[in-house]
């Protein structure tokens, strides 16, 4: 069960400020984000190793998505599609809206059941449904902060969204070098398992890395990335430069 938090602001020079946390079995390798798909150079995410896709990354556009599974559907799945094909598909698009529009368009019963954030350095920000069957669903996210998990937005009946969800609203919000509070809630690892957000390693399964992901109306998002090891987790820079090159040079 992964964990996506974000805060929506479309009047605030930072409009969109997104955490989140990637639960996955150990044994399934990845990579740090990078521009790592020479057929899509303006992406910069995570890489799958196993499905060749991502759980979450960012385009030149300042889009930002994210895809997380819904119960009981951890793991591929013989005849079914990566989910991490999803997140690269949306980033195809250089808004958020126009990203969910596209996702909606797909045959879900390609892929597994899947949560997905999509959003944008607007402020605009939409949450996604695909239950395996049919074609996805898509719904706007009002302005304020929001957690999803395997459940969908908001949903207290999930341990984990009754217990942060709170905390992250009672904490000062994040602005580019202002991340301590979110950072000090993203990675907790006290509670029960079912409450946890940083999921302490159990049965090879828990918390694999963080992200802190800010997009600003003007100029080059800021993403700060961790793996998370049983010891610490030491949050770094992402390159972005290759990326949103003509971004930092001011062409918004």
């Amino acid at each position: 069960m992964c964990t996506v938090v974000l805060l929506s602001r479309p009047d605030h020079p930072w409009p969109l400020m997104l955490a989140a946390n990637r639960d996955e079995r150990f044994e399934r390798a990845w990579d740090s984000p990078a521009a790592w798909w020479p057929e899509w150079p303006r992406i910069v995410a995570g890489r799958d190793r196993s499905g060749g896709g991502t759980w979450m990354g960012v385009n030149g556009h300042r889009v930002v998505a994210a895809v997380l599974n819904r119960p009981g559907s951890l793991g591929p799945a013989p005849g079914k599609r990566s989910r991490g094909e999803l997140p690269l598909l949306a980033l195809a698009h250089d808004s958020a809206a126009s990203a969910a529009a596209a996702i909606t368009m797909l045959d879900g019963a390609f892929w597994r059941s899947f949560n997905m954030v999509v959003a944008d350095a607007t402020g605009a920000a939409f949450f996604l449904r695909g239950l395996g069957v049919g074609r996805p669903e898509a719904s706007a996210l009002d302005a304020g902060l929001h957690m999803v998990t395997s459940r969908d937005t908001d949903d207290v009946t999930s341990q984990r969204v009754a217990r942060h969800l709170p905390r992250f609203r009672a904490a000062p919000a994040p602005d580019e070098d202002g991340w301590d509070a979110w950072r000090a809630i993203l990675t907790d690892r006290s509670g029960g398992p079912a409450e946890q957000l940083t999921v302490a390693p159990r049965a090879g399964y828990g918390t694999t890395c963080s992200s802190l992901l800010g997009l600003p109306r003007h100029g080059a998002p800021v993403w700060q990335f961790a793996p998370v090891t049983a010891d610490a987790t030491i949050f770094r820079p992402v390159d972005l430069a290759a990326t949103c090159h003509d971004i930092m040079a001011g062409q918004d």
